[in-house]
């Protein structure tokens, strides 16, 4: 009796291991799968069995992941939300700045967490779950709700300053409201509509950014509500009149200095700006302070205060540098920002009319940017999607095919053990073979290694990072009384501590370390370790083993889904069809050193199936001998099946466990083509026959797997992409050169003999084709609906013209990404390429995601200008060149402010997304980077709608004075 024939391995950093593998339902939430997974695992937990060692000590059996999505779910959506929340406070500083009145603000700070509210709400009543993607589309839409906000506030505060025939503040707010409700309108659902191209994406892109554009459209629509049915009566009751009770006034500044102080006491610093509130308010009732300097005392207050909260939560300099550090720059950048849009409100009205008095000179300024934007986007390189970091790698290589199993259990073994050398890895698995699934159908030639590796710094359960205890010398006190020092900090007087100093610190059990506010954050990486990058090279490194192939940069998820989608395991690769194996694998074999020609491929990546490899006993029954014998077939057949394989008889009962009986021959017995010949068959009356008298046994090449797609059977030829190349781009270069290779009939295609280029790439090909249908289509209807709003071919040009200058700004922003010399120079210790995460950009379903959502935005502040040119042209009905430039130039210092606010929170609510490192941030850059783009230059688009206006009507003047 013996076992069944062995087809996998599992190794855990060097010592054999049994694993499991769960997969969850389809349509299910993971990590709630996870949980329950986890909940189950606590209650085997107690029963899983033991035993006593010779030693005396307990062996517990222990279940353990080794691979656990959840901290790269938490990690994913603790960086957005960190970004959102960030993004708030940015936008209600700028609110507080450029408003400058503390009321105001307040109530369209307001909006923002309402109308975020109310997102979750429809979330959860249209079942979309919350992931990195669909939280994005609240993200990139903030910029958007406040200025609904902000241009609605705005109108109203202008109205009441100008309130001199003493109309009720209902009255004025009504008044406010109506004058810009058709503007507001228009422009959110120029925004709206500009999202329907994501919603007609299928496929893998369908899945993944249909969630962002509800939640987007959601947010929008939330925030419509909010402004034109909540704000109109929240204002009324706001900018009132208060009464003149000062015992009540004292009592309510009380409870605002009590209540912060309480805040402090819990931790809450904000509570800080809580008690300048209540004192500053009661200097005003003490007429220490008039009603102006109070006002600018809470604007001053509450300014300081989010500049606070920013440089705590934000620390756009490192956790490794000083709060201190942090609030200069979160200042001065802030600061700066602010300052340039205060100089741009102030300088307005001088660049219009200039712009006016000089038309062509000026307009051929837009007409360049959109030119160079147009060659930038021919230029600019093409992927699918940029690589989410999982925190984790899969070392994918592969041995030999004839290799057996101690063999492949020996390699698996050795490159675990190479692997766990490595500092910044934590734990590393791996397998050769197939699981006991057919979501699997690996050979065991074929390893898994899943690499998880340490985060950069040690974080505390809520998974940030932590700082701990050191001494006056630079050492980190353990809970045993040794010392350690981080090779990423300096350390003195190193003899003192020769006895009770760690000689490996980053090995050390994280455990020891010691908590402290005051200390020091601890590194897990070496000084030389910057990046993901640089541990997959350390890992290449130790992995170059003797009849091992290399394996390209793979990451678990992302490799399973290029593996759903196309069969390989390798983003790239082309598949080769055909009817015979071996003319498959020769193809393949000549396309190898062709691919290793062309630009952009990763020689060390290229690789071809050897498909017909693998050696087989043949073993050839003779059937003129098995006659001889009296002997069919099947009687040999048999014999062979017990021998060789082994066969299941019978079951034994043990309670309610059953296991089979197999009978198989002995190894030793079976180990070789003579033992196998020796094996006896018995022959009715007479004696039995050994097996070479009745078969011919040879050994013989043949597939180790043999794959079909399309009725015919395939091979692949896996390949990678440099550093710096686009995936469509280094396909193509590859296609070009094997069709040079081909007409220069240096490369003959076999009869029979087809190949095809496969990978992800090809998601990226199919939605081009759907945007590029979908997207024009968008195109007019939102210019049907500023026709609607304007009913005027003429006008509606003019505020669609933003579209076309904030799309060239966009590609702009994307091109200045991969210069190396744009912001190449450091600010107090950080180099600001690095701070905002500058590199090469590639057009991606991300990046087209982020276009979309400029295509609205961009329209916003020209719809608001526009309706106002209207309404003032319809009001002073100008007669001369004069007065039309007048009117013009009165039109646009009013409407300056509310233009400049939503333009400048669209820009700074992004600079967080811009500068976040954590999980996640690879994804919501790409979508940022068209907006901040976009939105830079779209201020120009303040100058332009103006100046066209203006044209059109000196043009409509003059025809009517002919």
């Amino acid at each position: 009796m013996g076992p069944a024939v062995r087809r996998g391995i599992l190794d855990k950093e060097g010592a054999e291991v049994v694993g499991g593998v769960v997969v969850a339902r389809y349509g299910a939430n993971p990590l709630e799968v996870i949980n329950n997974v986890k909940e189950k695992i606590k209650e085997l937990s107690a029963g899983l069995p033991s035993k006593v060692l010779k030693d005396g000590t307990t062996s517990q059996l222990t279940i353990v992941p080794f691979y656990d999505r959840t901290e790269l779910i938490q990690e994913t959506l603790g960086t957005l939300n960190e970004a959102l929340t960030l993004e708030i406070l940015i936008t209600i500083l700028v609110i507080v700045v450029m408003v400058f009145n503390l009321r105001a603000s307040v109530l369209i700070s307001g909006l923002l967490p309402v109308a975020v509210l109310m997102v979750f709400i429809s979330m959860k009543m249209f079942g979309v779950d919350a992931n990195i993607v669909a939280l994005s589309g609240i993200a990139i839409a903030i910029g958007t709700m406040v200025d609904v906000g902000v241009i609605l506030s705005e109108n109203i505060i202008r109205h009441m300053d100008g309130n001199k025939g003493g109309l009720s503040i209902n009255e004025v707010v009504y008044n406010a409201t109506s004058e810009v409700s058709g503007a507001i309108l228009t422009a959110v659902l120029t925004t709206i509509i500009s999202f329907i191209p994501v919603f007609t994406m299928v496929g893998a892109e369908g899945k993944l950014f249909r969630p962002l554009a509800f939640t987007k459209t959601m947010a929008l629509t939330a925030s419509i509500i909010v402004a034109l049915f909540l704000i109109p009566p929240f204002a009324a009751i706001i900018f009132r009149k208060k009464g003149s009770n000062q015992v009540l006034k004292y009592i309510w500044n009380g409870i605002l200095i009590v209540l912060g102080s309480v805040a402090i006491a819990f931790g809450y610093w904000p509570g800080l700006a809580l008690i300048a509130f209540g004192a500053i308010g009661i200097l005003k009732l003490r007429n220490i302070v008039d009603e102006k300097k109070a006002e600018m005392l809470n604007v001053g207050s509450c300014v300081a205060i989010i500049v606070f909260l920013l440089a705590t939560y934000w620390r756009p300099l490192g956790f490794d540098r000083s709060i201190g550090v942090n609030l200069i720059f979160v200042g001065l950048i802030c600061g700066v920002l602010l300052g340039v849009f205060y100089l741009f409100r102030q300088y307005y009205s001088r660049i219009l009319t200039w712009a006016l008095e000089n038309k062509l000179l000026f307009l051929s300024i837009p007409a360049v940017i959109v030119v160079f934007g147009f060659f930038i986007m021919r230029n600019t390189g093409q992927e699918f999607m940029p690589s989410l970091n999982e925190g984790s790698f899969l070392l994918m290589p592969t041995s030999l095919p004839h290799s057996g199993v101690e063999e492949n259990k020996r390699v698996v073994r050795q490159l675990d053990m190479a692997v766990a050398t490595i500092p910044e890895i934590q734990t590393v698995v791996g397998k050769a073979g197939r699981t006991e699934s057919a979501l699997d159908p690996a050979p065991l030639s074929m390893y898994e290694n899943i690499i998880q590796y340490r985060s950069e710094y040690q974080k505390n359960e809520a998974g940030s990072p932590q700082r701990f205890k050191v001494n006056a010398d630079g050492y980190f006190e353990l809970r045993n009384g040794k010392v350690l020092a981080n090779p990423n900090l300096e350390v003195t007087n190193e003899r003192n501590y020769k006895d009770i100093h760690v000689s490996e610190p980053l090995r050390i059990d994280r455990g020891l370390l010691i908590p402290d506010h005051d200390g020091e954050y601890f590194r897990n990486w070496r000084p030389g370790i910057q990046g993901p990058d640089d541990i997959w090279n350390e890992i290449v490194k130790v992995t170059k083993l003797p009849g091992v192939t290399s394996a390209p940069k793979l990451q678990p998820i992302e490799t399973r889904l290029v593996m759903l989608q196309t069969g390989m395991r390798a983003p790239m690769g082309i598949k080769v069809k055909g009817q015979d194996l071996k003319e498959i694998e020769n193809f393949g074999l000549q396309l190898e050193p062709i691919l290793k020609e062309a630009t952009g491929v990763k020689d060390e990546a290229v690789f071809a199936d050897r498909i017909v490899g693998k050696p087989y006993l043949l073993i050839d029954i003779d059937r003129e001998k098995l006659v001889r014998y009296g002997l069919v077939i099947e009687d040999v057949q048999q014999i062979l099946e017990v021998a060789l394989g082994g066969m299941t008889l019978t079951q034994t009962v043990e309670g309610r466990e059953r296991y089979a009986v197999r009978v198989r021959y002995p190894r030793e017995l079976r180990e070789n083509p003579t033992d196998i010949g020796n094996i006896y068959v018995p022959v009715q009356k007479g004696s039995p026959v050994p097996l070479s008298e009745l078969v011919t046994i040879r050994y013989e090449q043949g597939p180790q797997a043999i794959k079909s797609e399309d009725t015919f059977l395939v091979g692949y030829v896996l390949f990678d992409k440099q550093e710096g190349y686009a995936e469509v781009d280094v396909v193509e270069n590859a296609q070009a050169k094997i069709l040079e290779k081909i007409e220069s009939g240096e490369l003959v295609v076999p009869k029979g003999i087809g190949y095809q280029f496969t990978g992800s790439y090809e998601n990226q090909l199919r939605a081009k084709k759907t945007l590029s249908i979908v997207v024009p289509l968008a195109l007019l209807i939102i210019f049907l609906i500023l026709y609607f709003q304007f009913r005027s071919v003429a006008t509606s040009l003019m505020v669609f013209s933003g579209i076309m200058v904030a799309f060239a700004g966009g590609f702009l922003m994307i091109w200045f990404y991969g210069q190396d010399w744009f912001l190449n120079f450091s600010f107090m210790g950080e180099n600001l390429r690095d701070l905002f995460q500058m590199h090469a950009i590639n057009l991606s379903v991300a990046v087209w995601v982020g276009f979309i959502a400029l295509f609205g935005i961009a329209t916003d502040d020209g719809v608001v200008m526009a309706t106002y040119l209207t309404q003032t042209f319809d009001r002073n009905k100008p007669e001369s060149l004069k007065g039309i430039r007048a009117s013009v130039l009165e039109a646009g210092e009013k409407r300056i402010r509310p233009c400049l606010m939503t333009t400048a929170t669209t820009i700074l609510a992004l600079l967080p997304v811009l500068t976040s490192t954590g999980r996640g941030s690879d994804i919501m850059i790409p979508m940022a980077i068209p907006s901040f783009g976009g939105m830079l230059i779209a201020l120009i688009t303040l100058f332009v709608v103006p100046v066209l206006f203006s044209w059109k009507s000196e043009m409509q003047l003059k025809m009517q004075n002919r």
